[in-house]
């Protein structure tokens, strides 16, 4: 887990006898949000007399990725390892992708799970990631089960967006938000991890330091029309990266992202502005089917003009 979040996990371990049966932690993406839950998960099972003490049973179990009583949804796309029926087949079968969304038949095999007795007889914990990819379905499976929980039961939900769960699931949990690191705990952990131009990947993530690491390992994202649908997220962030800096150099303000560094005539900032939010829009329609080369193009050709 990152420094910066030692604080929160700390507080949480002063009250773990007394905390509800649900927390929705959230924050901006690529702050470590991950992996305070997965360290909050730990708390909540070790059998330690501090916690967590990375030495009991259950913290060994855990740290192998083998505790019984923890459970967690994410969808196939984030998974570390293929789901079982992708597994038995050969790469070269391997045509679908895999999913993006965490579907109601896992969260039904979630409730199979917390409704039985816990192996260790102590809690069962179930962590959802990102909370905000359930599909429809899976999020009314889910709010049953935060409705009624059962004794002895969990639930971590991580949010990147938490705006979009169900006024229903956020009011049955307690928040828990993470905000960014200071900026110079997160250059100091960026330094350690090798990375170069420290300064202007954490620019260009708004200050989250793992955003920061993905960034740099991608590169400088191609300004051109795309046939993978892989790519239009992407090119959709970046497009809107550029608009907001665009605009905040046309109120004479400094580039927040460091994407440019020219001036911008005044006039010109509406039309930026719009333009960031029409991406924000394409950024939720990127993940969608839809034909990548067409999407992208038209992405593209609303960049306003000088």
């Amino acid at each position: 887990m990152h420094s910066w979040s030692q604080p929160i996990l700390d507080s949480l371990a002063r009250r773990v006898d007394r905390l509800p049966h649900a927390l929705l932690i959230h924050g901006p993406q690529g702050i470590g949000k991950l992996a305070l839950g997965e360290r909050t998960a730990q708390l909540l099972l070790c059998e330690g007399q501090t916690k967590p003490c990375d030495r009991c049973d259950a913290c060994r179990w855990f740290l192998s990725g083998n505790h019984p009583d923890f459970r967690r949804l994410e969808p196939e796309a984030l998974a570390k390892e293929p789901p079982p029926d992708m597994d038995d087949q050969a790469p070269a079968k391997r045509t679908k992708q895999p999913s993006i969304e965490i579907k109601v038949d896992q969260v039904r095999e979630l409730a199979d799970f917390l409704y039985i007795g816990s192996h260790r007889g102590r809690m069962r914990v179930a962590l959802v990631h990102p909370a905000e990819d359930m599909n429809e379905n899976a999020a009314n499976a889910l709010l049953k089960g935060l409705e009624e929980p059962p004794a002895g039961a969990m639930f971590l939900l991580l949010s990147h967006r938490p705006a979009q769960l169900l006024p229903t699931i956020r009011s049955r949990c307690v928040a828990i938000p993470v905000g960014l690191p200071p900026r110079e705990a997160a250059l100091a952990w960026l330094e350690a991890q090798g990375l170069k131009e420290a300064e202007r990947w954490l620019a260009y993530a708004g200050g989250a330091p793992l955003r920061a690491v993905e960034y740099a390992a991608r590169g400088k994202v191609a300004l051109v029309p795309t046939d993978a649908r892989d790519d239009l997220e992407p090119l959709a962030d970046a497009l809107q990266k550029i608009a907001l800096d665009q605009a905040l150099l046309a109120f004479g303000l400094p580039a927040k992202y460091q994407t440019s560094a020219g001036p911008v005539a005044p006039h010109k900032a509406r039309a930026w502005l719009a333009f960031a939010r029409q991406m924000g829009e394409d950024r939720l329609l990127c993940r969608h089917p839809l034909n990548p080369r067409l999407f992208s193009a038209a992405m593209l050709a609303a960049v306003p003009t000088e």
